[in-house]
């Protein structure tokens, strides 16, 4: 799309995770970049560090003169008056799913989709790559932690590994080689009006594979184990073709065997605790099989990979005090995370810290979180992060917590929760949550520290 170093590129909405990814690659590629975002962060403000000019207004004043192409996400509102600016003026509008889909016509793709879990296993596999010295070009939906980044290129990639996201059917616009999907449970209802409709988009996506592309599904999802293409299904259960047997919790890390027919590696020690993350080893697992990444390799890429910043990120670990924070925001992704503390701090109690992520989704799986939720011993709940949503009337917090079960709820301000933590430190406490709850956490980490 982008060939000139001379080119001006205008982000609007730069400092999305996913959109900072690509300016980071356009800005690689010798492009000057220039952007908008809502607020200042410290993803922004490294950002601007790296090069790249970035404010924080609906100033159209601010917008060089020379700008020919604007690069811009869904979550942005129609009446935003940058995006109302540039439809006037005639000036190139691409959606950032376009220009992956662009890419993934150029390189060997690697596509990442499902309700959970395709931000870990993208950067996963992107570290399998790069374990095994193959070319990659990676965008992930999170800070790997390995490359402190959510961005990566070799010199001249010959594999992309991209995650295709569900929202505004972005998935639909990539041409995979492999498709790995991992869950397709509902969310976006605000897109999707029904389940059925958003499986369905899964199931386009799968058929963007033609004869010669292959899938790795995990093994719940039937709808997609009973398509016509080449499949590697893996998962915990005894249908699962690849699989992970004799799991257990040794020395705060998680082992198991994998097996394939017969066993294929034993003990293999993930340094991130939790089955949903040995669903996400068994996906990166299939793809390097995919790819004839001798299994010795592919232990190496598992036991060194060392996470995703908010993806049960252990922020400190002491033997009176553990906080971890994670970004869950779908009450499948709350129920994986909590038990994964709960195997691995057993005997602890639990206090949890969970800001719910727009009023559409509170309002659509409020029974759910609140189901979750009850699996703690504890709740602090915050009030809900609207992100792009306006507010829907009678949708609250609330709704939640007169639902949850726990032994302890308290329903807080972010304020009054810092001043709570301030006198009373929990022996366990998980924050979870999309919003600015990420935000918080070293206010948090401070707190607990002292």
């Amino acid at each position: 799309m982008v060939k000139s170093n001379a080119d001006i590129l205008y982000f609007l909405g730069i400092g999305g995770i996913g959109m900072s990814a690509l300016a980071r690659y356009f800005l690689r590629q010798g492009c000057e970049i220039h952007g908008y975002d809502l607020t200042p962060t410290p993803l922004t403000r490294q950002l601007e560090l790296e090069g790249m000019k970035i404010h924080y207004e609906e100033n159209l004043q601010l917008i060089p003169a020379a700008v020919k192409r604007v690069i811009y996400t869904p979550a942005i509102p129609a009446s935003h008056k940058e995006l109302l600016y540039f439809k006037e003026q005639g000036i190139e509008l691409i959606k950032r799913a376009q220009v992956l889909g662009e890419l993934s016509n150029e390189l060997v793709t690697i596509a990442v989709a499902g309700s959970h879990g395709k931000t870990s296993v993208t950067a996963l596999i992107a570290h399998l790559l790069k374990t095994a010295s193959l070319p990659v070009l990676a965008f992930i939906g999170g800070i790997s932690k390995n490359i402190n980044g959510n961005f990566w290129t070799d010199d001249k990639p010959e594999f992309m590994v991209v995650e295709a996201d569900e929202f505004d059917r972005s998935l639909l616009r990539l041409q995979p080689d492999i498709a790995v999907v991992t869950s397709m449970d509902a969310d976006h209802l605000d897109i999707y009006e029904t389940e059925d409709q958003l499986k369905e988009v899964y199931l386009q996506f799968v058929h963007k594979l033609g004869d010669s592309g292959k899938l790795v599904v995990q093994e719940k999802l039937s709808a997609l184990r009973n398509e016509p293409v080449q499949k590697w299904v893996y998962g915990l259960g005894k249908e699962a073709l690849i699989r992970a047997e004799q799991i257990e919790v040794k020395e705060g890390k998680i082992v198991f065997d994998v097996f394939r027919e017969n066993t294929l590696l034993t003990h293999i020690r993930m340094q991130i605790p939790g089955l949903h993350y040995v669903e996400n080893a068994l996906a990166a697992f299939a793809v390097g099989l995919v790819l004839n990444i001798d299994v010795a390799v592919i232990r190496q890429a598992l036991e060194s990979f060392t996470g995703v910043q908010r993806r049960f990120d252990i922020r400190f670990q002491r033997e009176n005090c553990v906080f971890i924070d994670d970004y869950a925001h779908h009450p499948e992704e709350l129920k994986a995370t909590i038990k994964a503390v709960r195997m691995l701090f057993p005997n602890q109690k639990l206090s949890v810290v969970f800001q719910p992520h727009l009023y559409s989704r509170t309002r659509d799986f409020a029974a759910g979180f609140a189901e979750a939720l009850s699996l703690a011993d504890e709740v602090f709940l915050l009030d809900i992060y609207p992100a792009r949503e306006m507010p829907i009337p009678g949708i609250t917090s609330k709704m939640i917590f007169d639902q949850i079960q726990a032994e302890e709820k308290h329903l807080f301000g972010k304020a009054e929760l810092l001043n709570h933590l301030r006198s009373y430190k929990p022996q366990l406490l998980v924050s979870m949550g999309a919003g600015d709850i990420g935000l918080m956490v070293n206010n948090i980490e401070q707190i607990l520290c002292t």
